[in-house]
């Protein structure tokens, strides 16, 4: 007799938390956070965010330019990626169908100037929304790897050595504690 946890060996397994993390209360969460802050922003972009680009001098102007280009593509990203996870979420497709889906969609950093003469001249609600976008981004980032790549190391990694298998699953718990 197996549980959850072995396999048919009787050997333990590791636990994957990560799709029960993507099902849970936090997960819902953090869709809310995302779709609101698309929300906050378009809001603020349309409204007070184009008075105040109005006030600022060409430097500052061209950096709010950049910025809300920035932040507008940062969280249409975002959103794809809580999109999709949703639909795998209610059975509407599956992991393997997100994960083909979610490679056209960009997850890397997308830098942002967060220091300089420009970036102080930029109204602080566009600041706090572009650091908003970032923690958010770096949320799903980690959610992300947890889902999709770890899943695709595992199973080189199963391929190969057992030990090593181990390792690195160890160290993808732990990370370097050196």
């Amino acid at each position: 007799m197996t549980d959850e946890n072995t396999n048919l060996n009787g050997t333990p397994e590791a636990v994957h938390f990560a799709p029960r993390l993507a099902t849970s209360d936090t997960f819902q969460s953090l869709f809310q956070e995302g779709m609101s802050l698309v929300e906050e922003t378009a809001v603020y972009l349309d409204g007070d965010g184009r008075t105040e680009a109005k006030l600022l001098e060409r430097p500052a102007s061209l950096a709010y330019a950049t910025e809300s280009m920035r932040l507008t593509t940062r969280l249409m990203q975002l959103a794809s990626w809580l999109l999709l996870q949703r639909a795998v979420n209610e059975g509407e497709m599956s992991r393997e169908q997100a994960g083909a889906e979610k490679n056209k969609v960009r997850l890397d950093r997308l830098s942002s100037a967060s220091t300089g003469p420009a970036w102080e001249d930029l109204p602080d609600s566009l600041k706090e929304l572009v650091n908003r976008s970032v923690r958010l981004q770096e949320r799903v980032v980690h959610l992300d790897q947890m889902l999709y790549q770890d899943k695709e190391q595992e199973a080189a990694d199963t391929e190969g050595n057992p030990v090593v298998a181990q390792l690195n699953q160890l160290h993808a718990a732990f990370g370097n504690a050196g």
